[in-house]
């Protein structure tokens, strides 16, 4: 339900694009930012579970674990079979195609209007200076001891669990809108 400038979503959609056919790249500011992010799903139980108590009390919710911009890219990536390969730094850092799973991306991607043998060796993750933010916050990490201890909370849904969703929902939503637009 994230806007689509939401990093999470814009990599999602852009993504998906590519598998479609309908996009070229995703530009991205900094690729080694890392976030703590998890599943609404685990964040509405742990509400749930706060507003249960006798006593209000104050707790974070959070997974506890880290991910950079990058590891999303990858896992959503592996998601319909896509191996990218990083070089460069900073600013001049891109994302190519080494490998594609044939099997696994034809298993995800249906009404593609590429042939799959050209994707390889397509740079489609570039980074972009005016997407990097002025007061960058390289590392979120959350920490959520004090739920898991006072109401046995943990989140259950993974990371490669959540990102492989939202990529299952992105790809069929643009593959619709393809076929509607066609």
């Amino acid at each position: 339900l994230r806007g689509e400038t939401f990093v999470t979503r814009k990599i999602t959609i852009a993504l998906s694009r590519i598998l479609l056919g309908l996009q070229e790249k995703l530009y991205l500011g900094n690729l080694d930012a890392k976030r703590d992010w998890g599943h609404a799903k685990d964040y509405i139980e742990m509400q749930w579970l706060m507003l249960q108590q006798d006593k209000p009390e104050d707790y974070c919710i959070a997974t506890g674990v880290q991910h950079s911009v990058r590891d999303f890219i990858n896992v959503a990536s592996l998601y319909a079979g896509l191996h990218i390969e990083y070089s460069g730094v900073g600013i001049n850092e891109v994302g190519v195609i080494s490998s594609i799973d044939e099997k696994l991306f034809n298993l995800r991607v249906k009404n593609s209007k590429i042939n799959i043998h050209n994707l390889i060796g397509n740079t489609i993750v570039a980074v972009n200076k005016i997407y990097y933010r002025p007061s960058e916050v390289q590392s979120l990490l959350g920490n959520s001891k004090k739920a898991k201890e006072k109401l046995g909370w943990t989140p259950k849904i993974t990371f490669n669990e959540m990102v492989e969703e939202m990529m299952e929902n992105d790809l069929a939503l643009q593959s619709r809108n393809n076929q509607l637009n066609s």
